[in-house]
C-alpha cells in the first residue's frame, strides 16, 4: 500500500509540473504588433477637375511723329503704343491619368518623389475689342505633367497630410485673331507646379488621395506681324489649377 500511495504521488506531481510548464510557455508567447510604414514604391490613377486663367496681352506700336523713310535702321525709331489691352480667358475641362512615386517614412515626417502624366480638355476662348482692333482667342491644354517633391506628416498611423512642388510642363494651343491678323501656335512649355494634398491607407496595399495643384506653363508668344512700321504682338499666360482624387497601390 505505501508503495502504491508512492506511486500514486509521483505520477500528480509528474503531471502537475507539466501542466504548469505548458501553462506558462502559453502565457509567455509574445504578440508581434502590425506595423504600417509610408515608405515604399506606388503606382496608381487618378481623375479631376482644371480651371485656369489664360491673360491674353496685345499691343500695336507705330512710329512715333511722320513715318520713317523706307530703310530706316530700327534702332532710329521712335514707337509710341497705338493700342494696348488684355483679356482674360477662363478654361475649363476634366482630367485624367496615372502617378507613380516613393516615400521614405522617418518617425512621423515622410518625405518622397512623385511624377504623374495627365490627358484632359482644359480649354477656353475670349473676344473683345472693337473696329480695327477686334481680338479673339481660343486656347487648350490637352496634355501635361509633373515632377515633384512631397513633404509630409503622419498625425495618424495611415493618415498622411503633405505639400509638394516641382517642374510642371504641358501642350498648348492656342489661336488668335488680333486687328486682322490670325495665329496658331502649337507648343510644349514647361513651368512649375505647387500644392498639397491629404493621402489615407486603408489597407496595407491601397490608397486614397485628395490632391490640390496650380500649375504656371509660362508665357506663348502668339503673334508678331508688322504693317510697313506698324508692329501687332500678342502674348498669352498659360495658368490653370486642379483637384484630384487618385488611388494608390503600394508595393
Amino acid at each position: 500500500m505505501k508503495a502504491i500511495a508512492l506511486a500514486t504521488c509521483s505520477v500528480l506531481i509528474s503531471t502537475g509540473v507539466h501542466a504548469a510548464d505548458l501553462t506558462v510557455a502559453y502565457e509567455t508567447a509574445p504578440v508581434v504588433a502590425d506595423g504600417f510604414s509610408w515608405t515604399g514604391g506606388y503606382i496608381g490613377v487618378n481623375v479631376g477637375y482644371g480651371w485656369g486663367d489664360f491673360e491674353h496681352s496685345v499691343q500695336t506700336k507705330t512710329p512715333e511723329g511722320k513715318s520713317p523713310l523706307p530703310g530706316t535702321p530700327e534702332s532710329e525709331i521712335a514707337y509710341r503704343i497705338l493700342d494696348q489691352a488684355t483679356y482674360n480667358s477662363s478654361p475649363d475641362g476634366f482630367i485624367g491619368g496615372a502617378q507613380l512615386g516613393y516615400n521614405w517614412q522617418f518617425d512621423q515626417l515622410v518625405v518622397g518623389v512623385e511624377a504623374d502624366f495627365q490627358g484632359g480638355n482644359i480649354k477656353g476662348s475670349v473676344s473683345g475689342g472693337a473696329d480695327s482692333y477686334g481680338f479673339n482667342a481660343e486656347s487648350k491644354i490637352d496634355w501635361y505633367g509633373t515632377a515633384r517633391a512631397r513633404l509630409g506628416y503622419v498625425p495618424a498611423e495611415r493618415f498622411l497630410v503633405y505639400a509638394t512642388g516641382g517642374l510642371a510642363y504641358g501642350h498648348v494651343e492656342s489661336y488668335m485673331n488680333y486687328a486682322g491678323y490670325e495665329s496658331s501656335v502649337s507648343t510644349t512649355k514647361t513651368g512649375y507646379t505647387v500644392g498639397g494634398g491629404a493621402e489615407y491607407a486603408f489597407d496595407n496595399n491601397w490608397s486614397l488621395k485628395a490632391e490640390y495643384l496650380y500649375t504656371d506653363l509660362g508665357e506663348i508668344d502668339n503673334l508678331s506681324a508688322q504693317r510697313v512700321y506698324t508692329k501687332f504682338s500678342s502674348e498669352t499666360e498659360a495658368s490653370f489649377q486642379a483637384v484630384r482624387l487618385g488611388l494608390n497601390y503600394r508595393f
